[in-house]
């Protein structure tokens, strides 16, 4: 299993976006042996017509001619913006990001390698149409996503965005488009964080036909811990996710919702992205690539690069910690591999398309479900898990044919509460 890592260097005048971003997260890739095992793909710049796949003709213009511009031209040209920063270089380094997470996705989609990571400044997902914004210049996740589309015919695209902050620009430019589902959870609490706004609540779903595929998870206090990253991505990412059965999954990688980032102030571990991009590998014939976007604890930073990059090299997960019961099963602690929990959501279809003795088995497992969901049983784990390590009950359960094609049923990762 292959992976790469690509890093621009750009200094911009900030206290937290800082050049030291790259160069910690690479010198841990070398330092654990990671490069070696890497194909490191040639970077270049992106060409215009890359980048107005997402912005305007107006934007970009304007963009090129900051490296004409004075120190003073250059702060006045930064403050039609948002929190970001220019400087005489930045335009020649965003063309790199993009051109980065472009060569990403070519070696992906023509199969040169099948997975991998591009570590890249400036970030991109707050990038609108018209407008730097947060630190990002061009959207390089929106872009790769577009070119994809048009270069590829890709038609399904999962973006998942696990960055601390609401990536509005993503949103914005897929609200309408039901080809591109848009997943973000995002530190919000009832809108006092930045970047403030309304459209990054939990009741914005889309506009027209991409109604339905844009979704936000907004937390409404700090402090977040594993199991809560992992509840989310399995009670609600994972089941639609499934369902949108997407060609091509990208990655916000935000790692500032890692424990100790000063903008995050989360409590989840470095260890946790590891198995967050394990999950996703489970889609798309593992066709993941996975753009740098905040993080801005160099130490958790570092660390959250390295577990995500091990896992797209098909290293075994790391023991999780800091893990309290999950939610769905609170008295029990288990976690759901993301099939099964494919299987229950869509137990309709798996019913539909079983056997009597099928039926008959997959119904008992339901109705466990939903009673241990319920804290309706006590002391069923055991009977639960034997019956499903049973040969006798996998063949009797593997006689549907749907659920052959799509879960391991006795696929279980359980954690004590």
């Amino acid at each position: 299993m292959n992976c790469r890592s690509l890093f621009v260097h750009f200094s911009p005048a900030c206290k937290i976006e800082v050049p030291e971003r790259l160069t910690v997260s690479h010198g841990a890739l070398v330092r654990n042996g990671l490069t070696d095992r890497c194909i490191c793909l040639p970077v270049r710049e992106a060409v215009d017509a890359e980048i107005l796949l997402v912005h305007s003709e107006e934007y970009l213009e304007a963009v090129k001619q900051t490296p004409h511009m004075t120190l003073e031209d250059l702060k006045e040209f930064t403050l039609q913006y948002g929190d970001v920063y220019f400087h005489p270089n930045i335009y020649h380094c965003a063309k790199l990001a993009v051109g980065s997470a472009l060569q990403l996705v070519d070696s992906v989609l023509m199969g040169k390698v099948k997975n991998g990571m591009a570590l890249v400044r400036p970030p991109g997902h707050h990038s609108m149409r018209s407008a730097a914004n947060g630190f990002c210049v061009f959207n390089n996740v929106a872009i790769a996503a577009q070119y994809a589309k048009q270069k590829y015919g890709v038609k399904r695209i999962l973006i998942v965005d696990w960055d601390i902050h609401h990536g509005q620009g993503v949103q914005y430019c897929f609200e309408d488009d039901p080809s591109v589902l848009y997943f973000s959870w995002h530190r919000y609490e009832h809108q006092k964080f930045w970047p403030n706004l309304k459209d990054s609540d939990y009741d914005i779903v889309g506009k027209g036909e991409g109604a339905g595929f844009n979704i936000n998870v907004p937390w409404n206090k700090v402090g977040m811990e594993n199991s809560d990253y992992l509840s989310v991505f399995c009670h609600l990412l994972l089941p639609i996710a499934y369902e949108f059965c997407p060609d091509l999954v990208l990655v916000c990688a935000g790692f500032d919702s890692a424990i100790g980032d000063p903008e995050g102030e989360m409590c989840a571990t470095p260890d946790i992205f590891a198995h967050l991009t394990y999950l996703l590998m489970n889609l798309a014939e593992g066709k993941l690539c996975a753009v740098l976007e905040g993080g801005y604890n160099l130490t958790s930073l570092a660390q959250s690069v390295c577990q995500t990059v091990q896992t797209l090299l098909g290293d075994p997960l790391p023991p999780l910690t800091n893990l309290t019961a999950l939610r769905l099963f609170p008295k029990f602690g288990i976690i759901i591999n993301q099939n099964i929990l494919s299987f229950y959501f869509q137990r309709n279809d798996f019913l539909k398309d079983a056997d009597d003795g099928a039926v008959t088995a997959l119904s008992r497992v339901f109705s466990l479900i939903d009673k241990m969901k319920n804290n309706e049983v006590e002391n069923q784990i055991l009977p639960f898990f034997k019956y499903f390590f049973d040969e006798k009950n996998k063949q009797t359960i593997m006689r549907s044919s749907y659920f052959f094609r799509s879960v391991m049923a006795w696929r279980w990762l359980v954690m004590p509460p």
